[in-house]
């Protein structure tokens, strides 16, 4: 296939790529421990969480994982990631039951309230849906992706949707590729994957055999 040749599906990442958030982690996890009565500054918040995600000795990801086992492995893998942050600033004594402030919480960023779509997203969508092109999201997100996608709008326009807590291993790794590849009999050269992360998408994609397009928002 050439360069300038349409591809057979375009696959998309999904956070930072389709829609970003509407605040910082922090200011968005303080919207709900002020309803457990529980407040804090939000840069230290959200510092201490990038800190406590980079921290994870391993990525959302779980092989061999039964189906049915997945979204309980999710959340505590986020549950982990919940402690760790409240901890790392200080306020985690706060919280009379933390268990009933993280399950808030992990409810609230499968909503659409944490959200919001880029202006280019939709325009994008229709246009390679009217060419006749197919879609799919391939992220490193969680089973999650499923309800935001609905919540948003989304879901209509695409024909699969691949996540690493599904196929077992996560981006940059070039089986999630194949996997969704293999959704639309499709070989790489005959695919994009568009993905606002130079490792995980472009590098990623490119050593997958994709065209590969790095999105710096």
């Amino acid at each position: 296939m050439s360069r300038t040749a349409p591809p057979k599906v375009i696959f998309l990442d999904a956070v930072g790529t389709l829609f970003g958030v509407q605040q910082s982690v922090g200011a968005m996890y303080l919207n709900v421990t002020r309803r457990f009565g529980v407040d804090a500054d939000a840069k230290a918040l959200d510092r201490a969480f990038y800190q406590s995600f980079k921290s994870m000795p391993f990525p959302m990801a779980f092989p061999d994982m039964p189906v049915a086992e997945i979204p309980r492995k999710e959340y505590e893998w986020w549950e982990a990631i919940a402690r760790d942050t409240f901890q790392r600033a200080g306020i985690y004594d706060q919280f009379s039951d933390f268990s009933a402030f993280f399950a808030e919480l992990y409810a609230y960023f499968a909503s659409p309230e944490p959200w919001f779509i880029y202006p280019d997203t939709i325009p994008f969508l229709n246009y390679w849906c009217n060419q006749g092109v197919d879609l799919g999201v391939l992220s490193n997100f969680d089973t999650r992706i499923h309800a935001v996608l609905k919540a948003l709008g989304l879901t209509p326009y695409f024909a699969s949707i691949t996540i690493s807590t599904e196929v077992g291993v996560a981006k940059p790794d070039p089986l999630i590729f194949q996997a969704a590849l293999s959704k639309h009999n499709c070989s790489p050269n005959q695919a994009w994957h568009i993905g606002d992360s130079l490792q995980e998408d472009y590098e990623g994609a490119k050593t997958a055999g994709m065209r590969a397009i790095w999105l710096k928002r």
